[in-house]
């Protein structure tokens, strides 16, 4: 550690101590401190991981929701590694960059400005914490005069330690349009010391003597599309202090490393792999880069991102493959990282409920990926040196690129592990093939980032201007209602407004009220009929509802097709939903929210909903799981859900605050947008989710719930698959069939099925290796038959074969033995399966020179519409025309004569 000049009337303070201390004072200011929130984003496409205090309050500063609080102040959980915020390949090499880290922020919606929070800032770091005035500097936007002249007032600054800089360093945007404004920096003076020796060293330096610890954003303008910027009606303040830094500063340290929120995980590291932290500088960097890398992983595991091979997963696995690849440095031959990921449960866990629940999870998480990329690790190894291989015979100089990057992204070999091994070999890596392909499986990344869902439709223009029109939502009534009378508020036809629509038409209705559900949340929509209640005499309308879709926010449509008569907007309606089909969607909804609370009880609280679709006829739940589900995990989950359904338990529903809710201990969904007040699902007390689904009353209406299939939809993530109610009954009843049609297929009871199938088996098997032995016995005839029948083509021996009942890898082998028999000459063999036609020539070392077995067997199955070719000795060929195979083979002696010819004919 190096060492520095720290102030001794700094009263050191413990990282937890600081965490307190922070909430305790901003509570005690009026601001309402809430509990971070988790590293997934919660509906923000744009975000990889919560990067920032703010993100959870994006929508009270860009004011699409009002803010239930004048105030906030958080810790929030942030990782940067992956997108525009990437500090991975920094950490262990600095002294401040992290994946993983705690902000400390105070925010302002609107309540108060920059006056209270410079006030604030000033007031923590020297009245609470004794931080030395004197040590502190701070910057503003070089246009902010007001920002400026606070500082001067409120903490008495000379004009030199207030320093003013432009707008990459001091003003912020949150996009290229929306709020932005300046923003304020302090920083914390090291010493000269530590500077760089210029008389004019200053905040803006690049040297290590100014230290930024916390950033005040003064969000007071719009910034429209033209850059033009106007004042905001209410500015807001968004402030940001790291408390890895803050503990620096208060722990009299040089490095985040040293603070006491990485010391116990260096120290653990060091003393499984029995080294000494400070001792070689090579190594310290290893164990800062694990430290880091276990908190990350730890902190990312608990909130449900588990690693993967696409978005966040896959930054997941490459933060946990940089750890892995470090342990190589300081000599583990085993996977270590999960213990010492055990540890970052133990010094964080008491802040951090959500790491002790996880952390059975978390240390199986990381040691099966661990296990996984030792394994891969010795795989890509083995690449790489084919693949020298083969550029040492091409005489390359340079490895390629998208090789490389393979042995990367597949293999886990870092790129610059990857340049020591070229370097070895007197080679380089292809760099810019190498980026190419980098490029692209970024752009896969992206995509497969996906959508956060909630968004409105595309092409939705229609659907907002009518829900403009008509000023108001549409009313759903379906919790109560299955049929009721409304009226027609509007027609769209052909993507277009319309008045009326006409028998056999498509179209879609929006009406004033409805029982349908609209499709959301993973539950189809509902299915029936809407009837026109006509005055007029003989004029009708049905309307046969196929789908229930919500394009836009708060409308409703129908689609379907006029079965006859006529509709109007206006008309007055009869809409009546499927009541079989909804409650057979209804009892696999509730099942779903049994399910995930028993699989949550089964395999642990990392568990989180990944996809979900709930049909009449079964239901589908993806969810974040690391393993695939042992046989007695699915019965123990299937027993779970059962007992509950058997227990009757009461289901009710509430519309709540979004906050109280998540407090009341909700489960919530990534992908899912979430406004102010939501409706909260509770069944028997034990499964509580926010859910605008449709729901039984009681569990015993269920029935029963039947697991059919467990499977894996990517790595991270697995899919269950079940039926419930009468579905459930029906697949029973499909089982029994199949068992009565196994009961008199093999006349057996069904007690004695499973012994009469061994048995059976067991008599297959037994005629298997009679027949291999048979077809052994007759090979070796047809071997000295077809050799007897070997023509002499120029004193060569040219033997050309069609073989029945033989794949390809058996024409092969009949081919070499044929060679061995034969012992000078040329072999030519062909087979036909399944539509295709597969050839194999084979020439003995003795005639390499004058025959090319892959020129031969490409002459040849042109024949029969096809090529191939290979070795001189050996060589496969394939064919699209069966018919032809007899032909191909015929011609197999002029082709032999031509090549002999050509290499002076008979010896």
């Amino acid at each position: 550690m190096l060492a520095i000049a720290t102030c001794p009337e700094i009263p050191p303070m413990r990282s937890d101590e600081l965490r307190r201390a922070f909430l305790a004072y901003f509570e005690a200011n009026a601001h309402t401190v809430l509990p971070s929130s988790a590293l997934l984003p919660q509906a923000d496409p744009t975000l990889l991981f919560t990067n920032a205090g703010m993100n959870q309050f994006k929508d009270y500063f860009l004011g699409t929701r009002p803010a239930p609080f004048p105030s906030a102040a958080t810790c929030q959980k942030c990782a940067r590694a992956g997108g525009k915020h990437n500090d991975l390949e920094n950490v262990g090499y600095t002294r401040r960059h992290l994946t993983f880290f705690e902000m400390l922020g105070n925010f302002s919606f609107g309540d108060y400005f920059k006056k209270k929070a410079i006030s604030y800032a000033w007031s923590f770091l020297v009245g609470e914490l004794g931080m030395p005035r004197e040590r502190l500097w701070v910057t503003v936007y070089h246009e902010d005069a007001e920002a400026a002249r606070l500082w001067a007032e409120i903490a008495e600054l000379p004009e030199e330690r207030v320093v003013g800089l432009g707008v990459k360093d001091n003003f912020w945007a949150m996009g290229d349009t929306g709020p932005c404004g300046p923003c304020s920096e302090i920083y914390y003076d090291f010493g000269p010391a530590l500077g760089c020796g210029r008389p004019d060293c200053k905040p803006g330096c690049d040297c290590d003597r100014f230290f930024e610890i916390w950033n005040n954003v003064f969000m007071q303008f719009e910034r429209s599309a033209s850059g033009e910027m106007t004042p905001l009606p209410r500015p807001s303040i968004d402030t940001g202090m790291g408390l890895e830094r803050l503990s620096m500063v208060m722990q009299g340290v040089f490095s985040v490393f040293d603070t006491d929120l990485f010391r116990p995980l260096i120290e653990a590291t060091a003393g499984l792999c029995g080294r000494t932290y400070g001792a070689d500088a090579n190594a310290d960097v290893a164990m800062r880069v694990i430290a880091d890398h276990a908190r990350a992983g730890a902190f990312l595991i608990a909130d449900g991102i588990l690693p993967g091979n696409v978005g966040r997963e896959y930054v997941l696995r490459r933060i946990m493959r940089r750890a892995f690849r470090y342990g190589k440095v300081l000599g583990f031959e085993e996977p270590f990282l999960f213990k010492v990921a055990g540890v970052v449960v133990d010094t964080m866990g008491g802040h951090y409920g959500e790491l002790k629940n996880s952390a059975k999870t978390i240390a199986a998480a990381i040691q099966s990926e661990e296990e996984r990329f030792l394994k891969t690790l010795d795989r890509g190894l083995v690449v790489f040196q084919e693949a020298l291989s083969r550029c040492r015979q091409a005489r390359l100089a340079e490895f390629p690129g998208d090789v490389a990057f393979t042995l990367k992204d597949t293999y886990g070999l870092p790129l610059d592990l990857l340049r020591e091994l070229a370097d070895e070999e007197g080679m380089v890596i292809g760099e810019g093939a190498f980026e190419q392909a980098l490029t692209a499986q970024r752009q896969r990344s992206k995509k497969a980032g996906g959508h956060a869902g909630g968004e409105e439709a595309a092409g939705g223009d229609v659907y907002r201007d009518i829900r403009e029109r008509l000023g108001m939502p549409t009313s759903f009534v379906g919790y109560e209602e299955l049929d009721v009378q409304s009226r027609i508020a509007a027609i769209v036809k052909d993507g277009r407004d319309a008045e009326s629509a006409g028998a056999g038409e498509q179209c879609e209705l929006l009406l004033a009220a409805t029982p349908f559900y609209a499709e959301s949340g993973g539950q189809v929509g509902d299915v029936g009929t809407i009837a026109l209640v006509a005055e007029e005499v003989g004029r009708g309308g049905l309307i046969e509802v196929d789908d229930t879709r919500r394009p836009v926010e708060g409308i409703v449509v129908h689609r379907g097709r006029v079965a006859n008569g006529t509709v109007r907007v206006t008309d007055i309606v009869r809409a009546a939903v499927n009541r079989r089909l909804r409650l057979d969607t209804t009892r696999h909804h509730s099942a779903t929210h049994i399910l995930q609370w028993a699989l949550r009880e089964v395999l642990g609280p990392h568990v989180k909903q990944a996809g979900s679709l709930v049909e009449p006829n079964r239901l589908r739940f993806d969810f974040s799981h690391f393993a695939p589900m042992a046989p007695e995990e699915i019965a123990a989950v299937e027993d779970l859900v059962n007992e509950k359904v058997l227990e009757d338990c009461q289901v009710t529903h509430r519309t709540m605050g979004y906050r109280a809710a998540l407090q009341l201990g909700a489960l919530a969904f990534f992908g899912e947008k979430y406004g102010e007040s939501v409706r909260v699902v509770d069944i028997g007390s034990f499964s509580v989710e926010l859910c605008g689904g449709t729901h039984v009353r009681e569990t015993g209406e269920i029935g029963l719930l039947r697991l059919v299939s467990e499977t894996g939809v990517q790595a991270g993530v697995r899919r269950l698959e079940a039926v419930v109610g009468r579905r459930a009954l029906e697949t029973f009843r499909h089982r029994d069939r199949l068992l009565a049609g196994l009961t008199s297929a093999l006349a057996a009871p069904r007690e004695e099925l499973v012994e009469r199938a061994e048995k059976l088996l067991a008599e297959l098997r037994a005629k298997d290796r009679q027949i291999e032995t048979l077809q052994a016995a007759l090979g070796k005839q047809q071997l000295t038959d077809a050799a007897l029948s070997a023509t002499d083509v120029h004193g060569v021996k040219v033997l050309a074969r069609h073989v029945a009942h033989v794949d390809q890898a058996g024409l092969r082998d009949l081919a070499d033995q044929l060679k061995q028999k034969l012992g000078s000459g040329l072999i030519v063999l062909g087979t036909a399966i399944d539509g295709s036609v597969f050839f194999v020539a084979a020439v003995t070392a003795d005639l390499t020179d004058r025959l090319h077995a892959g020129d031969i067997v490409k002459e040849v199955a042109k024949i029969a519409g096809g090529g191939g070719g290979g070795r001189r000795d050996m060589a496969l060929a394939g064919g699209k025309k069966p018919e032809k195979l007899s032909e191909a083979l015929a011609a197999v002696t002029a082709v032999a004569e031509r090549a002999l010819a050509a290499t002076g004919g008979s010896r």
